[in-house]
């Protein structure tokens, strides 16, 4: 069973130059003005972006940078909903901004579909999804994520200082991911790895980027042929046996959407669980009324994922147009930052506070327009299952060094060091 080529050229590695951006350009370095010359790549960023954007709502609301060959940066929730919901200006091929553009004759399908698909296409590669994600789906997997929290924690005992996100937080979306798209447990690490590539190495040499992407397409054609061969009850099963429009998925689609589940399954659900269990660490009053309280739980979760939304997606600018004041080009990018659209004071009450019994909280961590995320109820519950878990058996915990913790950096940010002192689990 062939794949061809274009799930590697959505992140960024064609051989040849796209319009806007230039081959091996460093895109990562001091940023003199976040207005006008942004770069969520910086440690700054990952570090603490909400200072950042909280000036540049107040002074320009749309920064723009001359890196990665051109692009723009709304921060008002009004602005990023627009663009989000408007597909007849912006298109889906490539979410994730980098020095490259993959050709536009890749649309409507894109290469990771449905994420990077535009309409019409868009409608239906997404709809073949839904039955995975359903919250009848998806309550069938409680029961085993819970084990699994309790076993991670199981194997903390006797441990002072635990790595929160190292230890626990990574291995609950890798393992739920891993065993509906029927891949090797053990190949845990294997994803860690490509998830760095994908989303935290846009700065690398295209050879060099090319090459890390091969070993995850690589990855997934051998766990293509292994369902070929020993057909079974997995995710991965059903999209080689999906059908579209009378025929059955192109072998592209195929792993170009296993990849999708994968990196975006794994990475996002590990960065909102370690944010939470961050905050938590060093908010003793919110922790005690929560161990105090665990049916306020599923309130405080989504205030969590409204202050510390893990996820920002782009854009590509389908033709020149002057937008809210700014003029944009042809193949600029726009950065969606739904980080940054969770706390503009315009749409939320407090927005800079997390208020863990909000009430009213339409946030946009799961995006916005056709492409919100199609795995929001597997997020929530593994998010809920795993808070739930740790707060059960480890009620009381803090930071061990604050100055310890790490962020990662570019389209997704969560904690990747979480040092935390813990009574005994």
């Amino acid at each position: 069973m062939g794949v061809d080529d274009r799930f590697v050229r959505d992140f960024g590695q064609d051989d040849g130059e796209e319009p806007g951006g230039t081959r091996n350009e460093i895109i990562t370095g001091p940023v003199s003005d976040w207005a006008t010359d942004f770069s969520h790549l910086e440690p700054e960023w990952a570090a603490d972006p909400y200072p950042i954007m909280e000036d540049l709502r107040g002074r320009c609301p749309i920064a723009h940078t001359g890196r990665f060959g051109g692009g723009w940066l709304p921060t008002r929730y009004a602005d990023v909903a627009a663009i989000a919901y408007d597909t007849e200006r912006f298109s889906s091929r490539s979410i994730i901004m980098s020095n490259f553009r993959p050709p536009r004759e890749l649309a409507p399908v894109g290469s990771t579909p449905p994420i990077s698909s535009d309409p019409p296409f868009h409608h239906d590669a997404r709809r073949l999804l839904l039955p995975a994600f359903t919250k009848s789906a998806v309550a069938k997997r409680e029961e085993a994520a819970r084990a699994m929290c309790h076993s991670l924690i199981d194997d903390l005992r006797g441990q002072e200082v635990v790595d929160a996100a190292r230890d626990y937080a990574q291995h609950i979306p890798r393992r739920v991911i891993a065993d509906m798209l029927g891949f090797p447990q053990e190949d845990g690490p294997r994803f860690r790895r490509f998830i760095e590539n994908v989303l935290e190495g846009v700065n690398l040499p295209a050879e060099e980027r090319t090459a890390r992407m091969d070993e995850l397409f690589d990855y997934l054609l051998v766990q293509i042929r292994a369902h070929l061969d020993q057909p079974r009850d997995d995710l991965t099963t059903y999209l080689i046996n999906a059908e579209l429009y009378g025929r059955k998925l192109e072998s592209s689609h195929v792993a170009g959407t296993m990849a999708l589940l994968l990196i975006a399954g794994i990475d996002t659900t590990w960065s909102a669980i370690g944010a939470s269990l961050w905050h938590l660490a060093r908010t003793p009053a919110d922790r005690e009324r929560l161990v105090a309280e665990p049916g306020l739980l599923p309130t405080a979760m989504e205030e969590f994922l409204r202050a510390y939304a893990p996820v920002t997606m782009a854009r590509l600018v389908k033709e020149d147009m002057s937008w809210n004041g700014v003029d944009m080009r042809a193949d600029d990018w726009v950065l969606l930052s739904f980080p940054a659209g969770n706390r503009d004071p315009g749409q939320f009450e407090r927005a800079g506070e997390v208020v863990i019994d909000r009430e009213v909280n339409r946030h946009a961590a799961f995006g916005l327009g056709i492409h919100r995320c199609v795995g929001s109820h597997l997020a929530r519950m593994e998010l809920r299952v795993a808070l739930e878990v740790w707060l059960e058996r480890i009620p009381e915990f803090t930071l061990a060094d604050p100055a310890a913790v790490t962020w990662s950096t570019g389209q997704v940010r969560g904690p990747r060091t979480l040092p935390v002192r813990v009574t005994s689990p």
